[in-house]
């Protein structure tokens, strides 16, 4: 399974932001997890949803600004995200993993995508 994000960029605080990710083949068969890495930070556990998007899960810091997707059809996994903190300026990544799991961890991922810029200006 190849992942490539796309949609990040500069957003004001307060703004809005789509990310998607594409699979370069059927992923039905995997839990999806949205992860972000801000500069001099670890890793950051940001959103997981399960194989057929029943389910899903949010870090603290995101929940009720986030929205996790996909769309099994068309191989794509999304993050709607609003009311943008300057906090929130990380690269953000996609990933795959075998099993959801409803956790706030970074660990278990198969595959991964290189990931987008988003920046929240003050």
């Amino acid at each position: 399974v190849q992942l490539a994000e796309a949609g990040g960029g500069l957003v004001q605080a307060r703004g809005s932001l789509t990310l998607s990710c594409a699979s370069s083949g059927p992923f039905f068969d995997y839990a999806m997890g949205w992860l972000r890495h801000a500069r001099g930070k670890e890793r950051e556990f940001v959103a997981t949803i399960n194989e057929n998007g029943g389910s899903t899960y949010y870090s603290d810091s995101v929940k009720g600004r986030f929205t996790i997707s996909r769309d099994n059809a068309k191989n794509m996994l999304y993050l709607q995200m609003n009311s943008l903190k300057p906090e929130d300026t990380a690269v953000y990544s996609c990933a795959a993993r075998a099993a959801f799991v409803g956790l706030p961890t970074t660990l278990g991922y198969l595959y991964w995508g290189r990931g987008t810029q988003v920046t929240v200006s003050s």
